[in-house]
């Protein structure tokens, strides 16, 4: 089910009127049945994946409760690792590996492999879950025992397909509070939701409609196009999963749990690191607590510290899909992020020699600037179709010889008019989230802002049920 369609408006009012209206002791049970319906709603049969990742893990976190021995906790954990990660490799990865495979040998033929529609959202539940499992381990958490409530945990519907990715410490222990109705809490989750479908519509699947053009048919265009459609992608995805988290955060405030932010200006930037600290926070987090610390984090060598961050880009790239493209764009990124570690103390030197001579803003700008088109241009090889779409669009986006830019001038000016609106403000929130801005916002102001945007939406919104573009990880 998608946000922006009409059975989501059905959907989700009277899932919030059920849920207040039921008794407190019953409200997992609707949340927990909504939330499959809703998952099930794409491909019913994928609920079996959703089910089993459900059952391994809460047998496990069982498991470790009892185990008192090293050996026996280590047995459950690996339990829950083989399970989760064996049911994402057969359905995301097998296809990739065994035709990689296949190409690196050189048969004719590849290995067998399974004929499945990759499932919505497998990636995100596979790591709330197995985050679950590993925080028990660690002992930062006591197993929980009602079924239920974990499955809930699991599969709750505003944030199950894509993120922000949950830890079991923050977000279960809320499906055992009462929710109480609260109006001035209503209003700021429906106040978010709002912003995020007005990202949606009118910002992401418009610029994805230019963005599509380029990128799909890549050989047809060169020049100043394939420029354009860069820009247009690097916010129509960022536009795309943020709106996603905006509404799956006020979807959630509504009823009265607390989702943690995923996004915090992430094109204020000051370099690729600070960016990863500011962009799907909720997986920069994961990565950072159960792969870059386990591997030693910081507390080894330099060169062992920059090969640890390395390593951690690189599962991030194939995280985001089997394909190429997604290996090498997460390996230059661990490239540039472990390379700014090592030049941490020149990159602080000169900004202290720059900071002295008063140059700090325009040191700071370029920093932004700098950071902002390596992020573009990397977006070329995330969103091309293949490695050879990529070297084609990189090799060719110099403007010398161009084709035309399909674009009129109302499409022009509508496009920068957006981005600057998203920009402006994203630099009047500051710090704050989305949902504080506008709260902190006199109602006199408030009120007449989102019924612009909701007018905007109704004038300028792309309505093609287009899926979100972090949906198919």
């Amino acid at each position: 089910m998608l946000f922006k369609s009409l059975e989501f408006v059905i959907y989700f009012p009277t899932v919030v009127a059920l849920f207040f209206l039921i008794p407190a002791r019953f409200r997992w049970a609707l949340l927990l049945v909504a939330s499959y319906y809703f998952y099930m709603r794409w491909r019913p049969e994928y609920a079996t994946l959703l089910l089993i990742s459900t059952c391994i893990d809460y047998a496990a976190g069982i498991g470790l409760g009892k185990a008192s021995g090293t050996a026996a906790r280590r047995a459950w954990l690996c339990l829950s690792l083989a399970g989760n990660l064996g049911i994402l490799f057969a359905f995301k990865y097998w296809e990739f590996f065994s035709r990689s495979f296949a190409q690196l040998t050189g048969t004719e033929t590849m290995p067998s492999s399974f004929d499945f529609v990759l499932p919505v959202g497998i990636s995100f539940y596979t790591f709330q879950s197995l985050s679950y499992t590993i925080d028990l381990y660690r002992g930062q958490r006591e197993p929980e025992r009602h079924f239920g409530k974990f499955a809930l945990y699991v599969s709750f519907f505003p944030q199950l397909v894509a993120g922000p990715i949950e830890r079991s410490t923050h977000l279960l222990p809320q499906f055992s509070q009462v929710q109480r109705f609260d109006y001035a809490r209503v209003v700021d989750g429906l106040a978010l939701m709002a912003w995020g479908f007005f990202k949606k519509v009118v910002i992401a699947d418009r610029f994805a409609i230019y963005a599509h053009e380029v990128f799909d048919n890549a050989d047809a265009h060169s020049g100043w196009p394939i420029i354009v459609a860069t820009y247009l992608f690097t916010f129509q995805i960022y536009a795309d999963f943020s709106a996603y988290s905006d509404i799956a955060i006020g979807a959630a405030r509504v009823m009265g749990f607390d989702i943690m932010r995923n996004f915090r200006r992430p094109y204020a930037a000051q370099s690729v690191g600070h960016y990863w600290r500011r962009w799907h926070i909720s997986l920069s987090t994961w990565f950072r607590d159960y792969v870059f610390i386990p591997l030693g984090g910081s507390r080894v060598s330099m060169a062992r510290t920059m090969f640890n961050l390395f390593m951690v880009f690189l599962l991030s790239g194939l995280w985001h899909g089997a394909n190429w493209t997604y290996v090498i764009w997460g390996a230059c990124h661990g490239v540039i992020v472990a390379l700014e570690h090592g030049l941490a103390r020149s990159r602080l030197a000169i900004r202290d020699r720059v900071r002295i001579a008063g140059w700090s803003g325009v040191y700071s700008a370029a920093c932004m600037l700098i950071t902002f088109h390596t992020i573009a241009l990397l977006f070329i090889v995330f969103r091309a179709p293949s490695l050879s779409d990529a070297a084609y669009l990189i090799q060719h986006c110099w403007p010398a010889s161009s084709t035309p830019v399909d674009l009129t001038g109302f499409d022009w000016v509508l496009s920068v008019a957006l981005i600057g609106l998203m920009l402006t403000f994203e630099w009047r929130q500051g710090e704050d989230s989305p949902r504080t801005y506008l709260m902190r916002m006199r109602p006199v102001y408030r009120w007449p802002l989102v019924a612009a945007l909701l007018l905007i939406a109704v004038l300028f919104g792309v309505y093609d049920q287009q899926a979100f573009i972090y949906f198919q990880f």
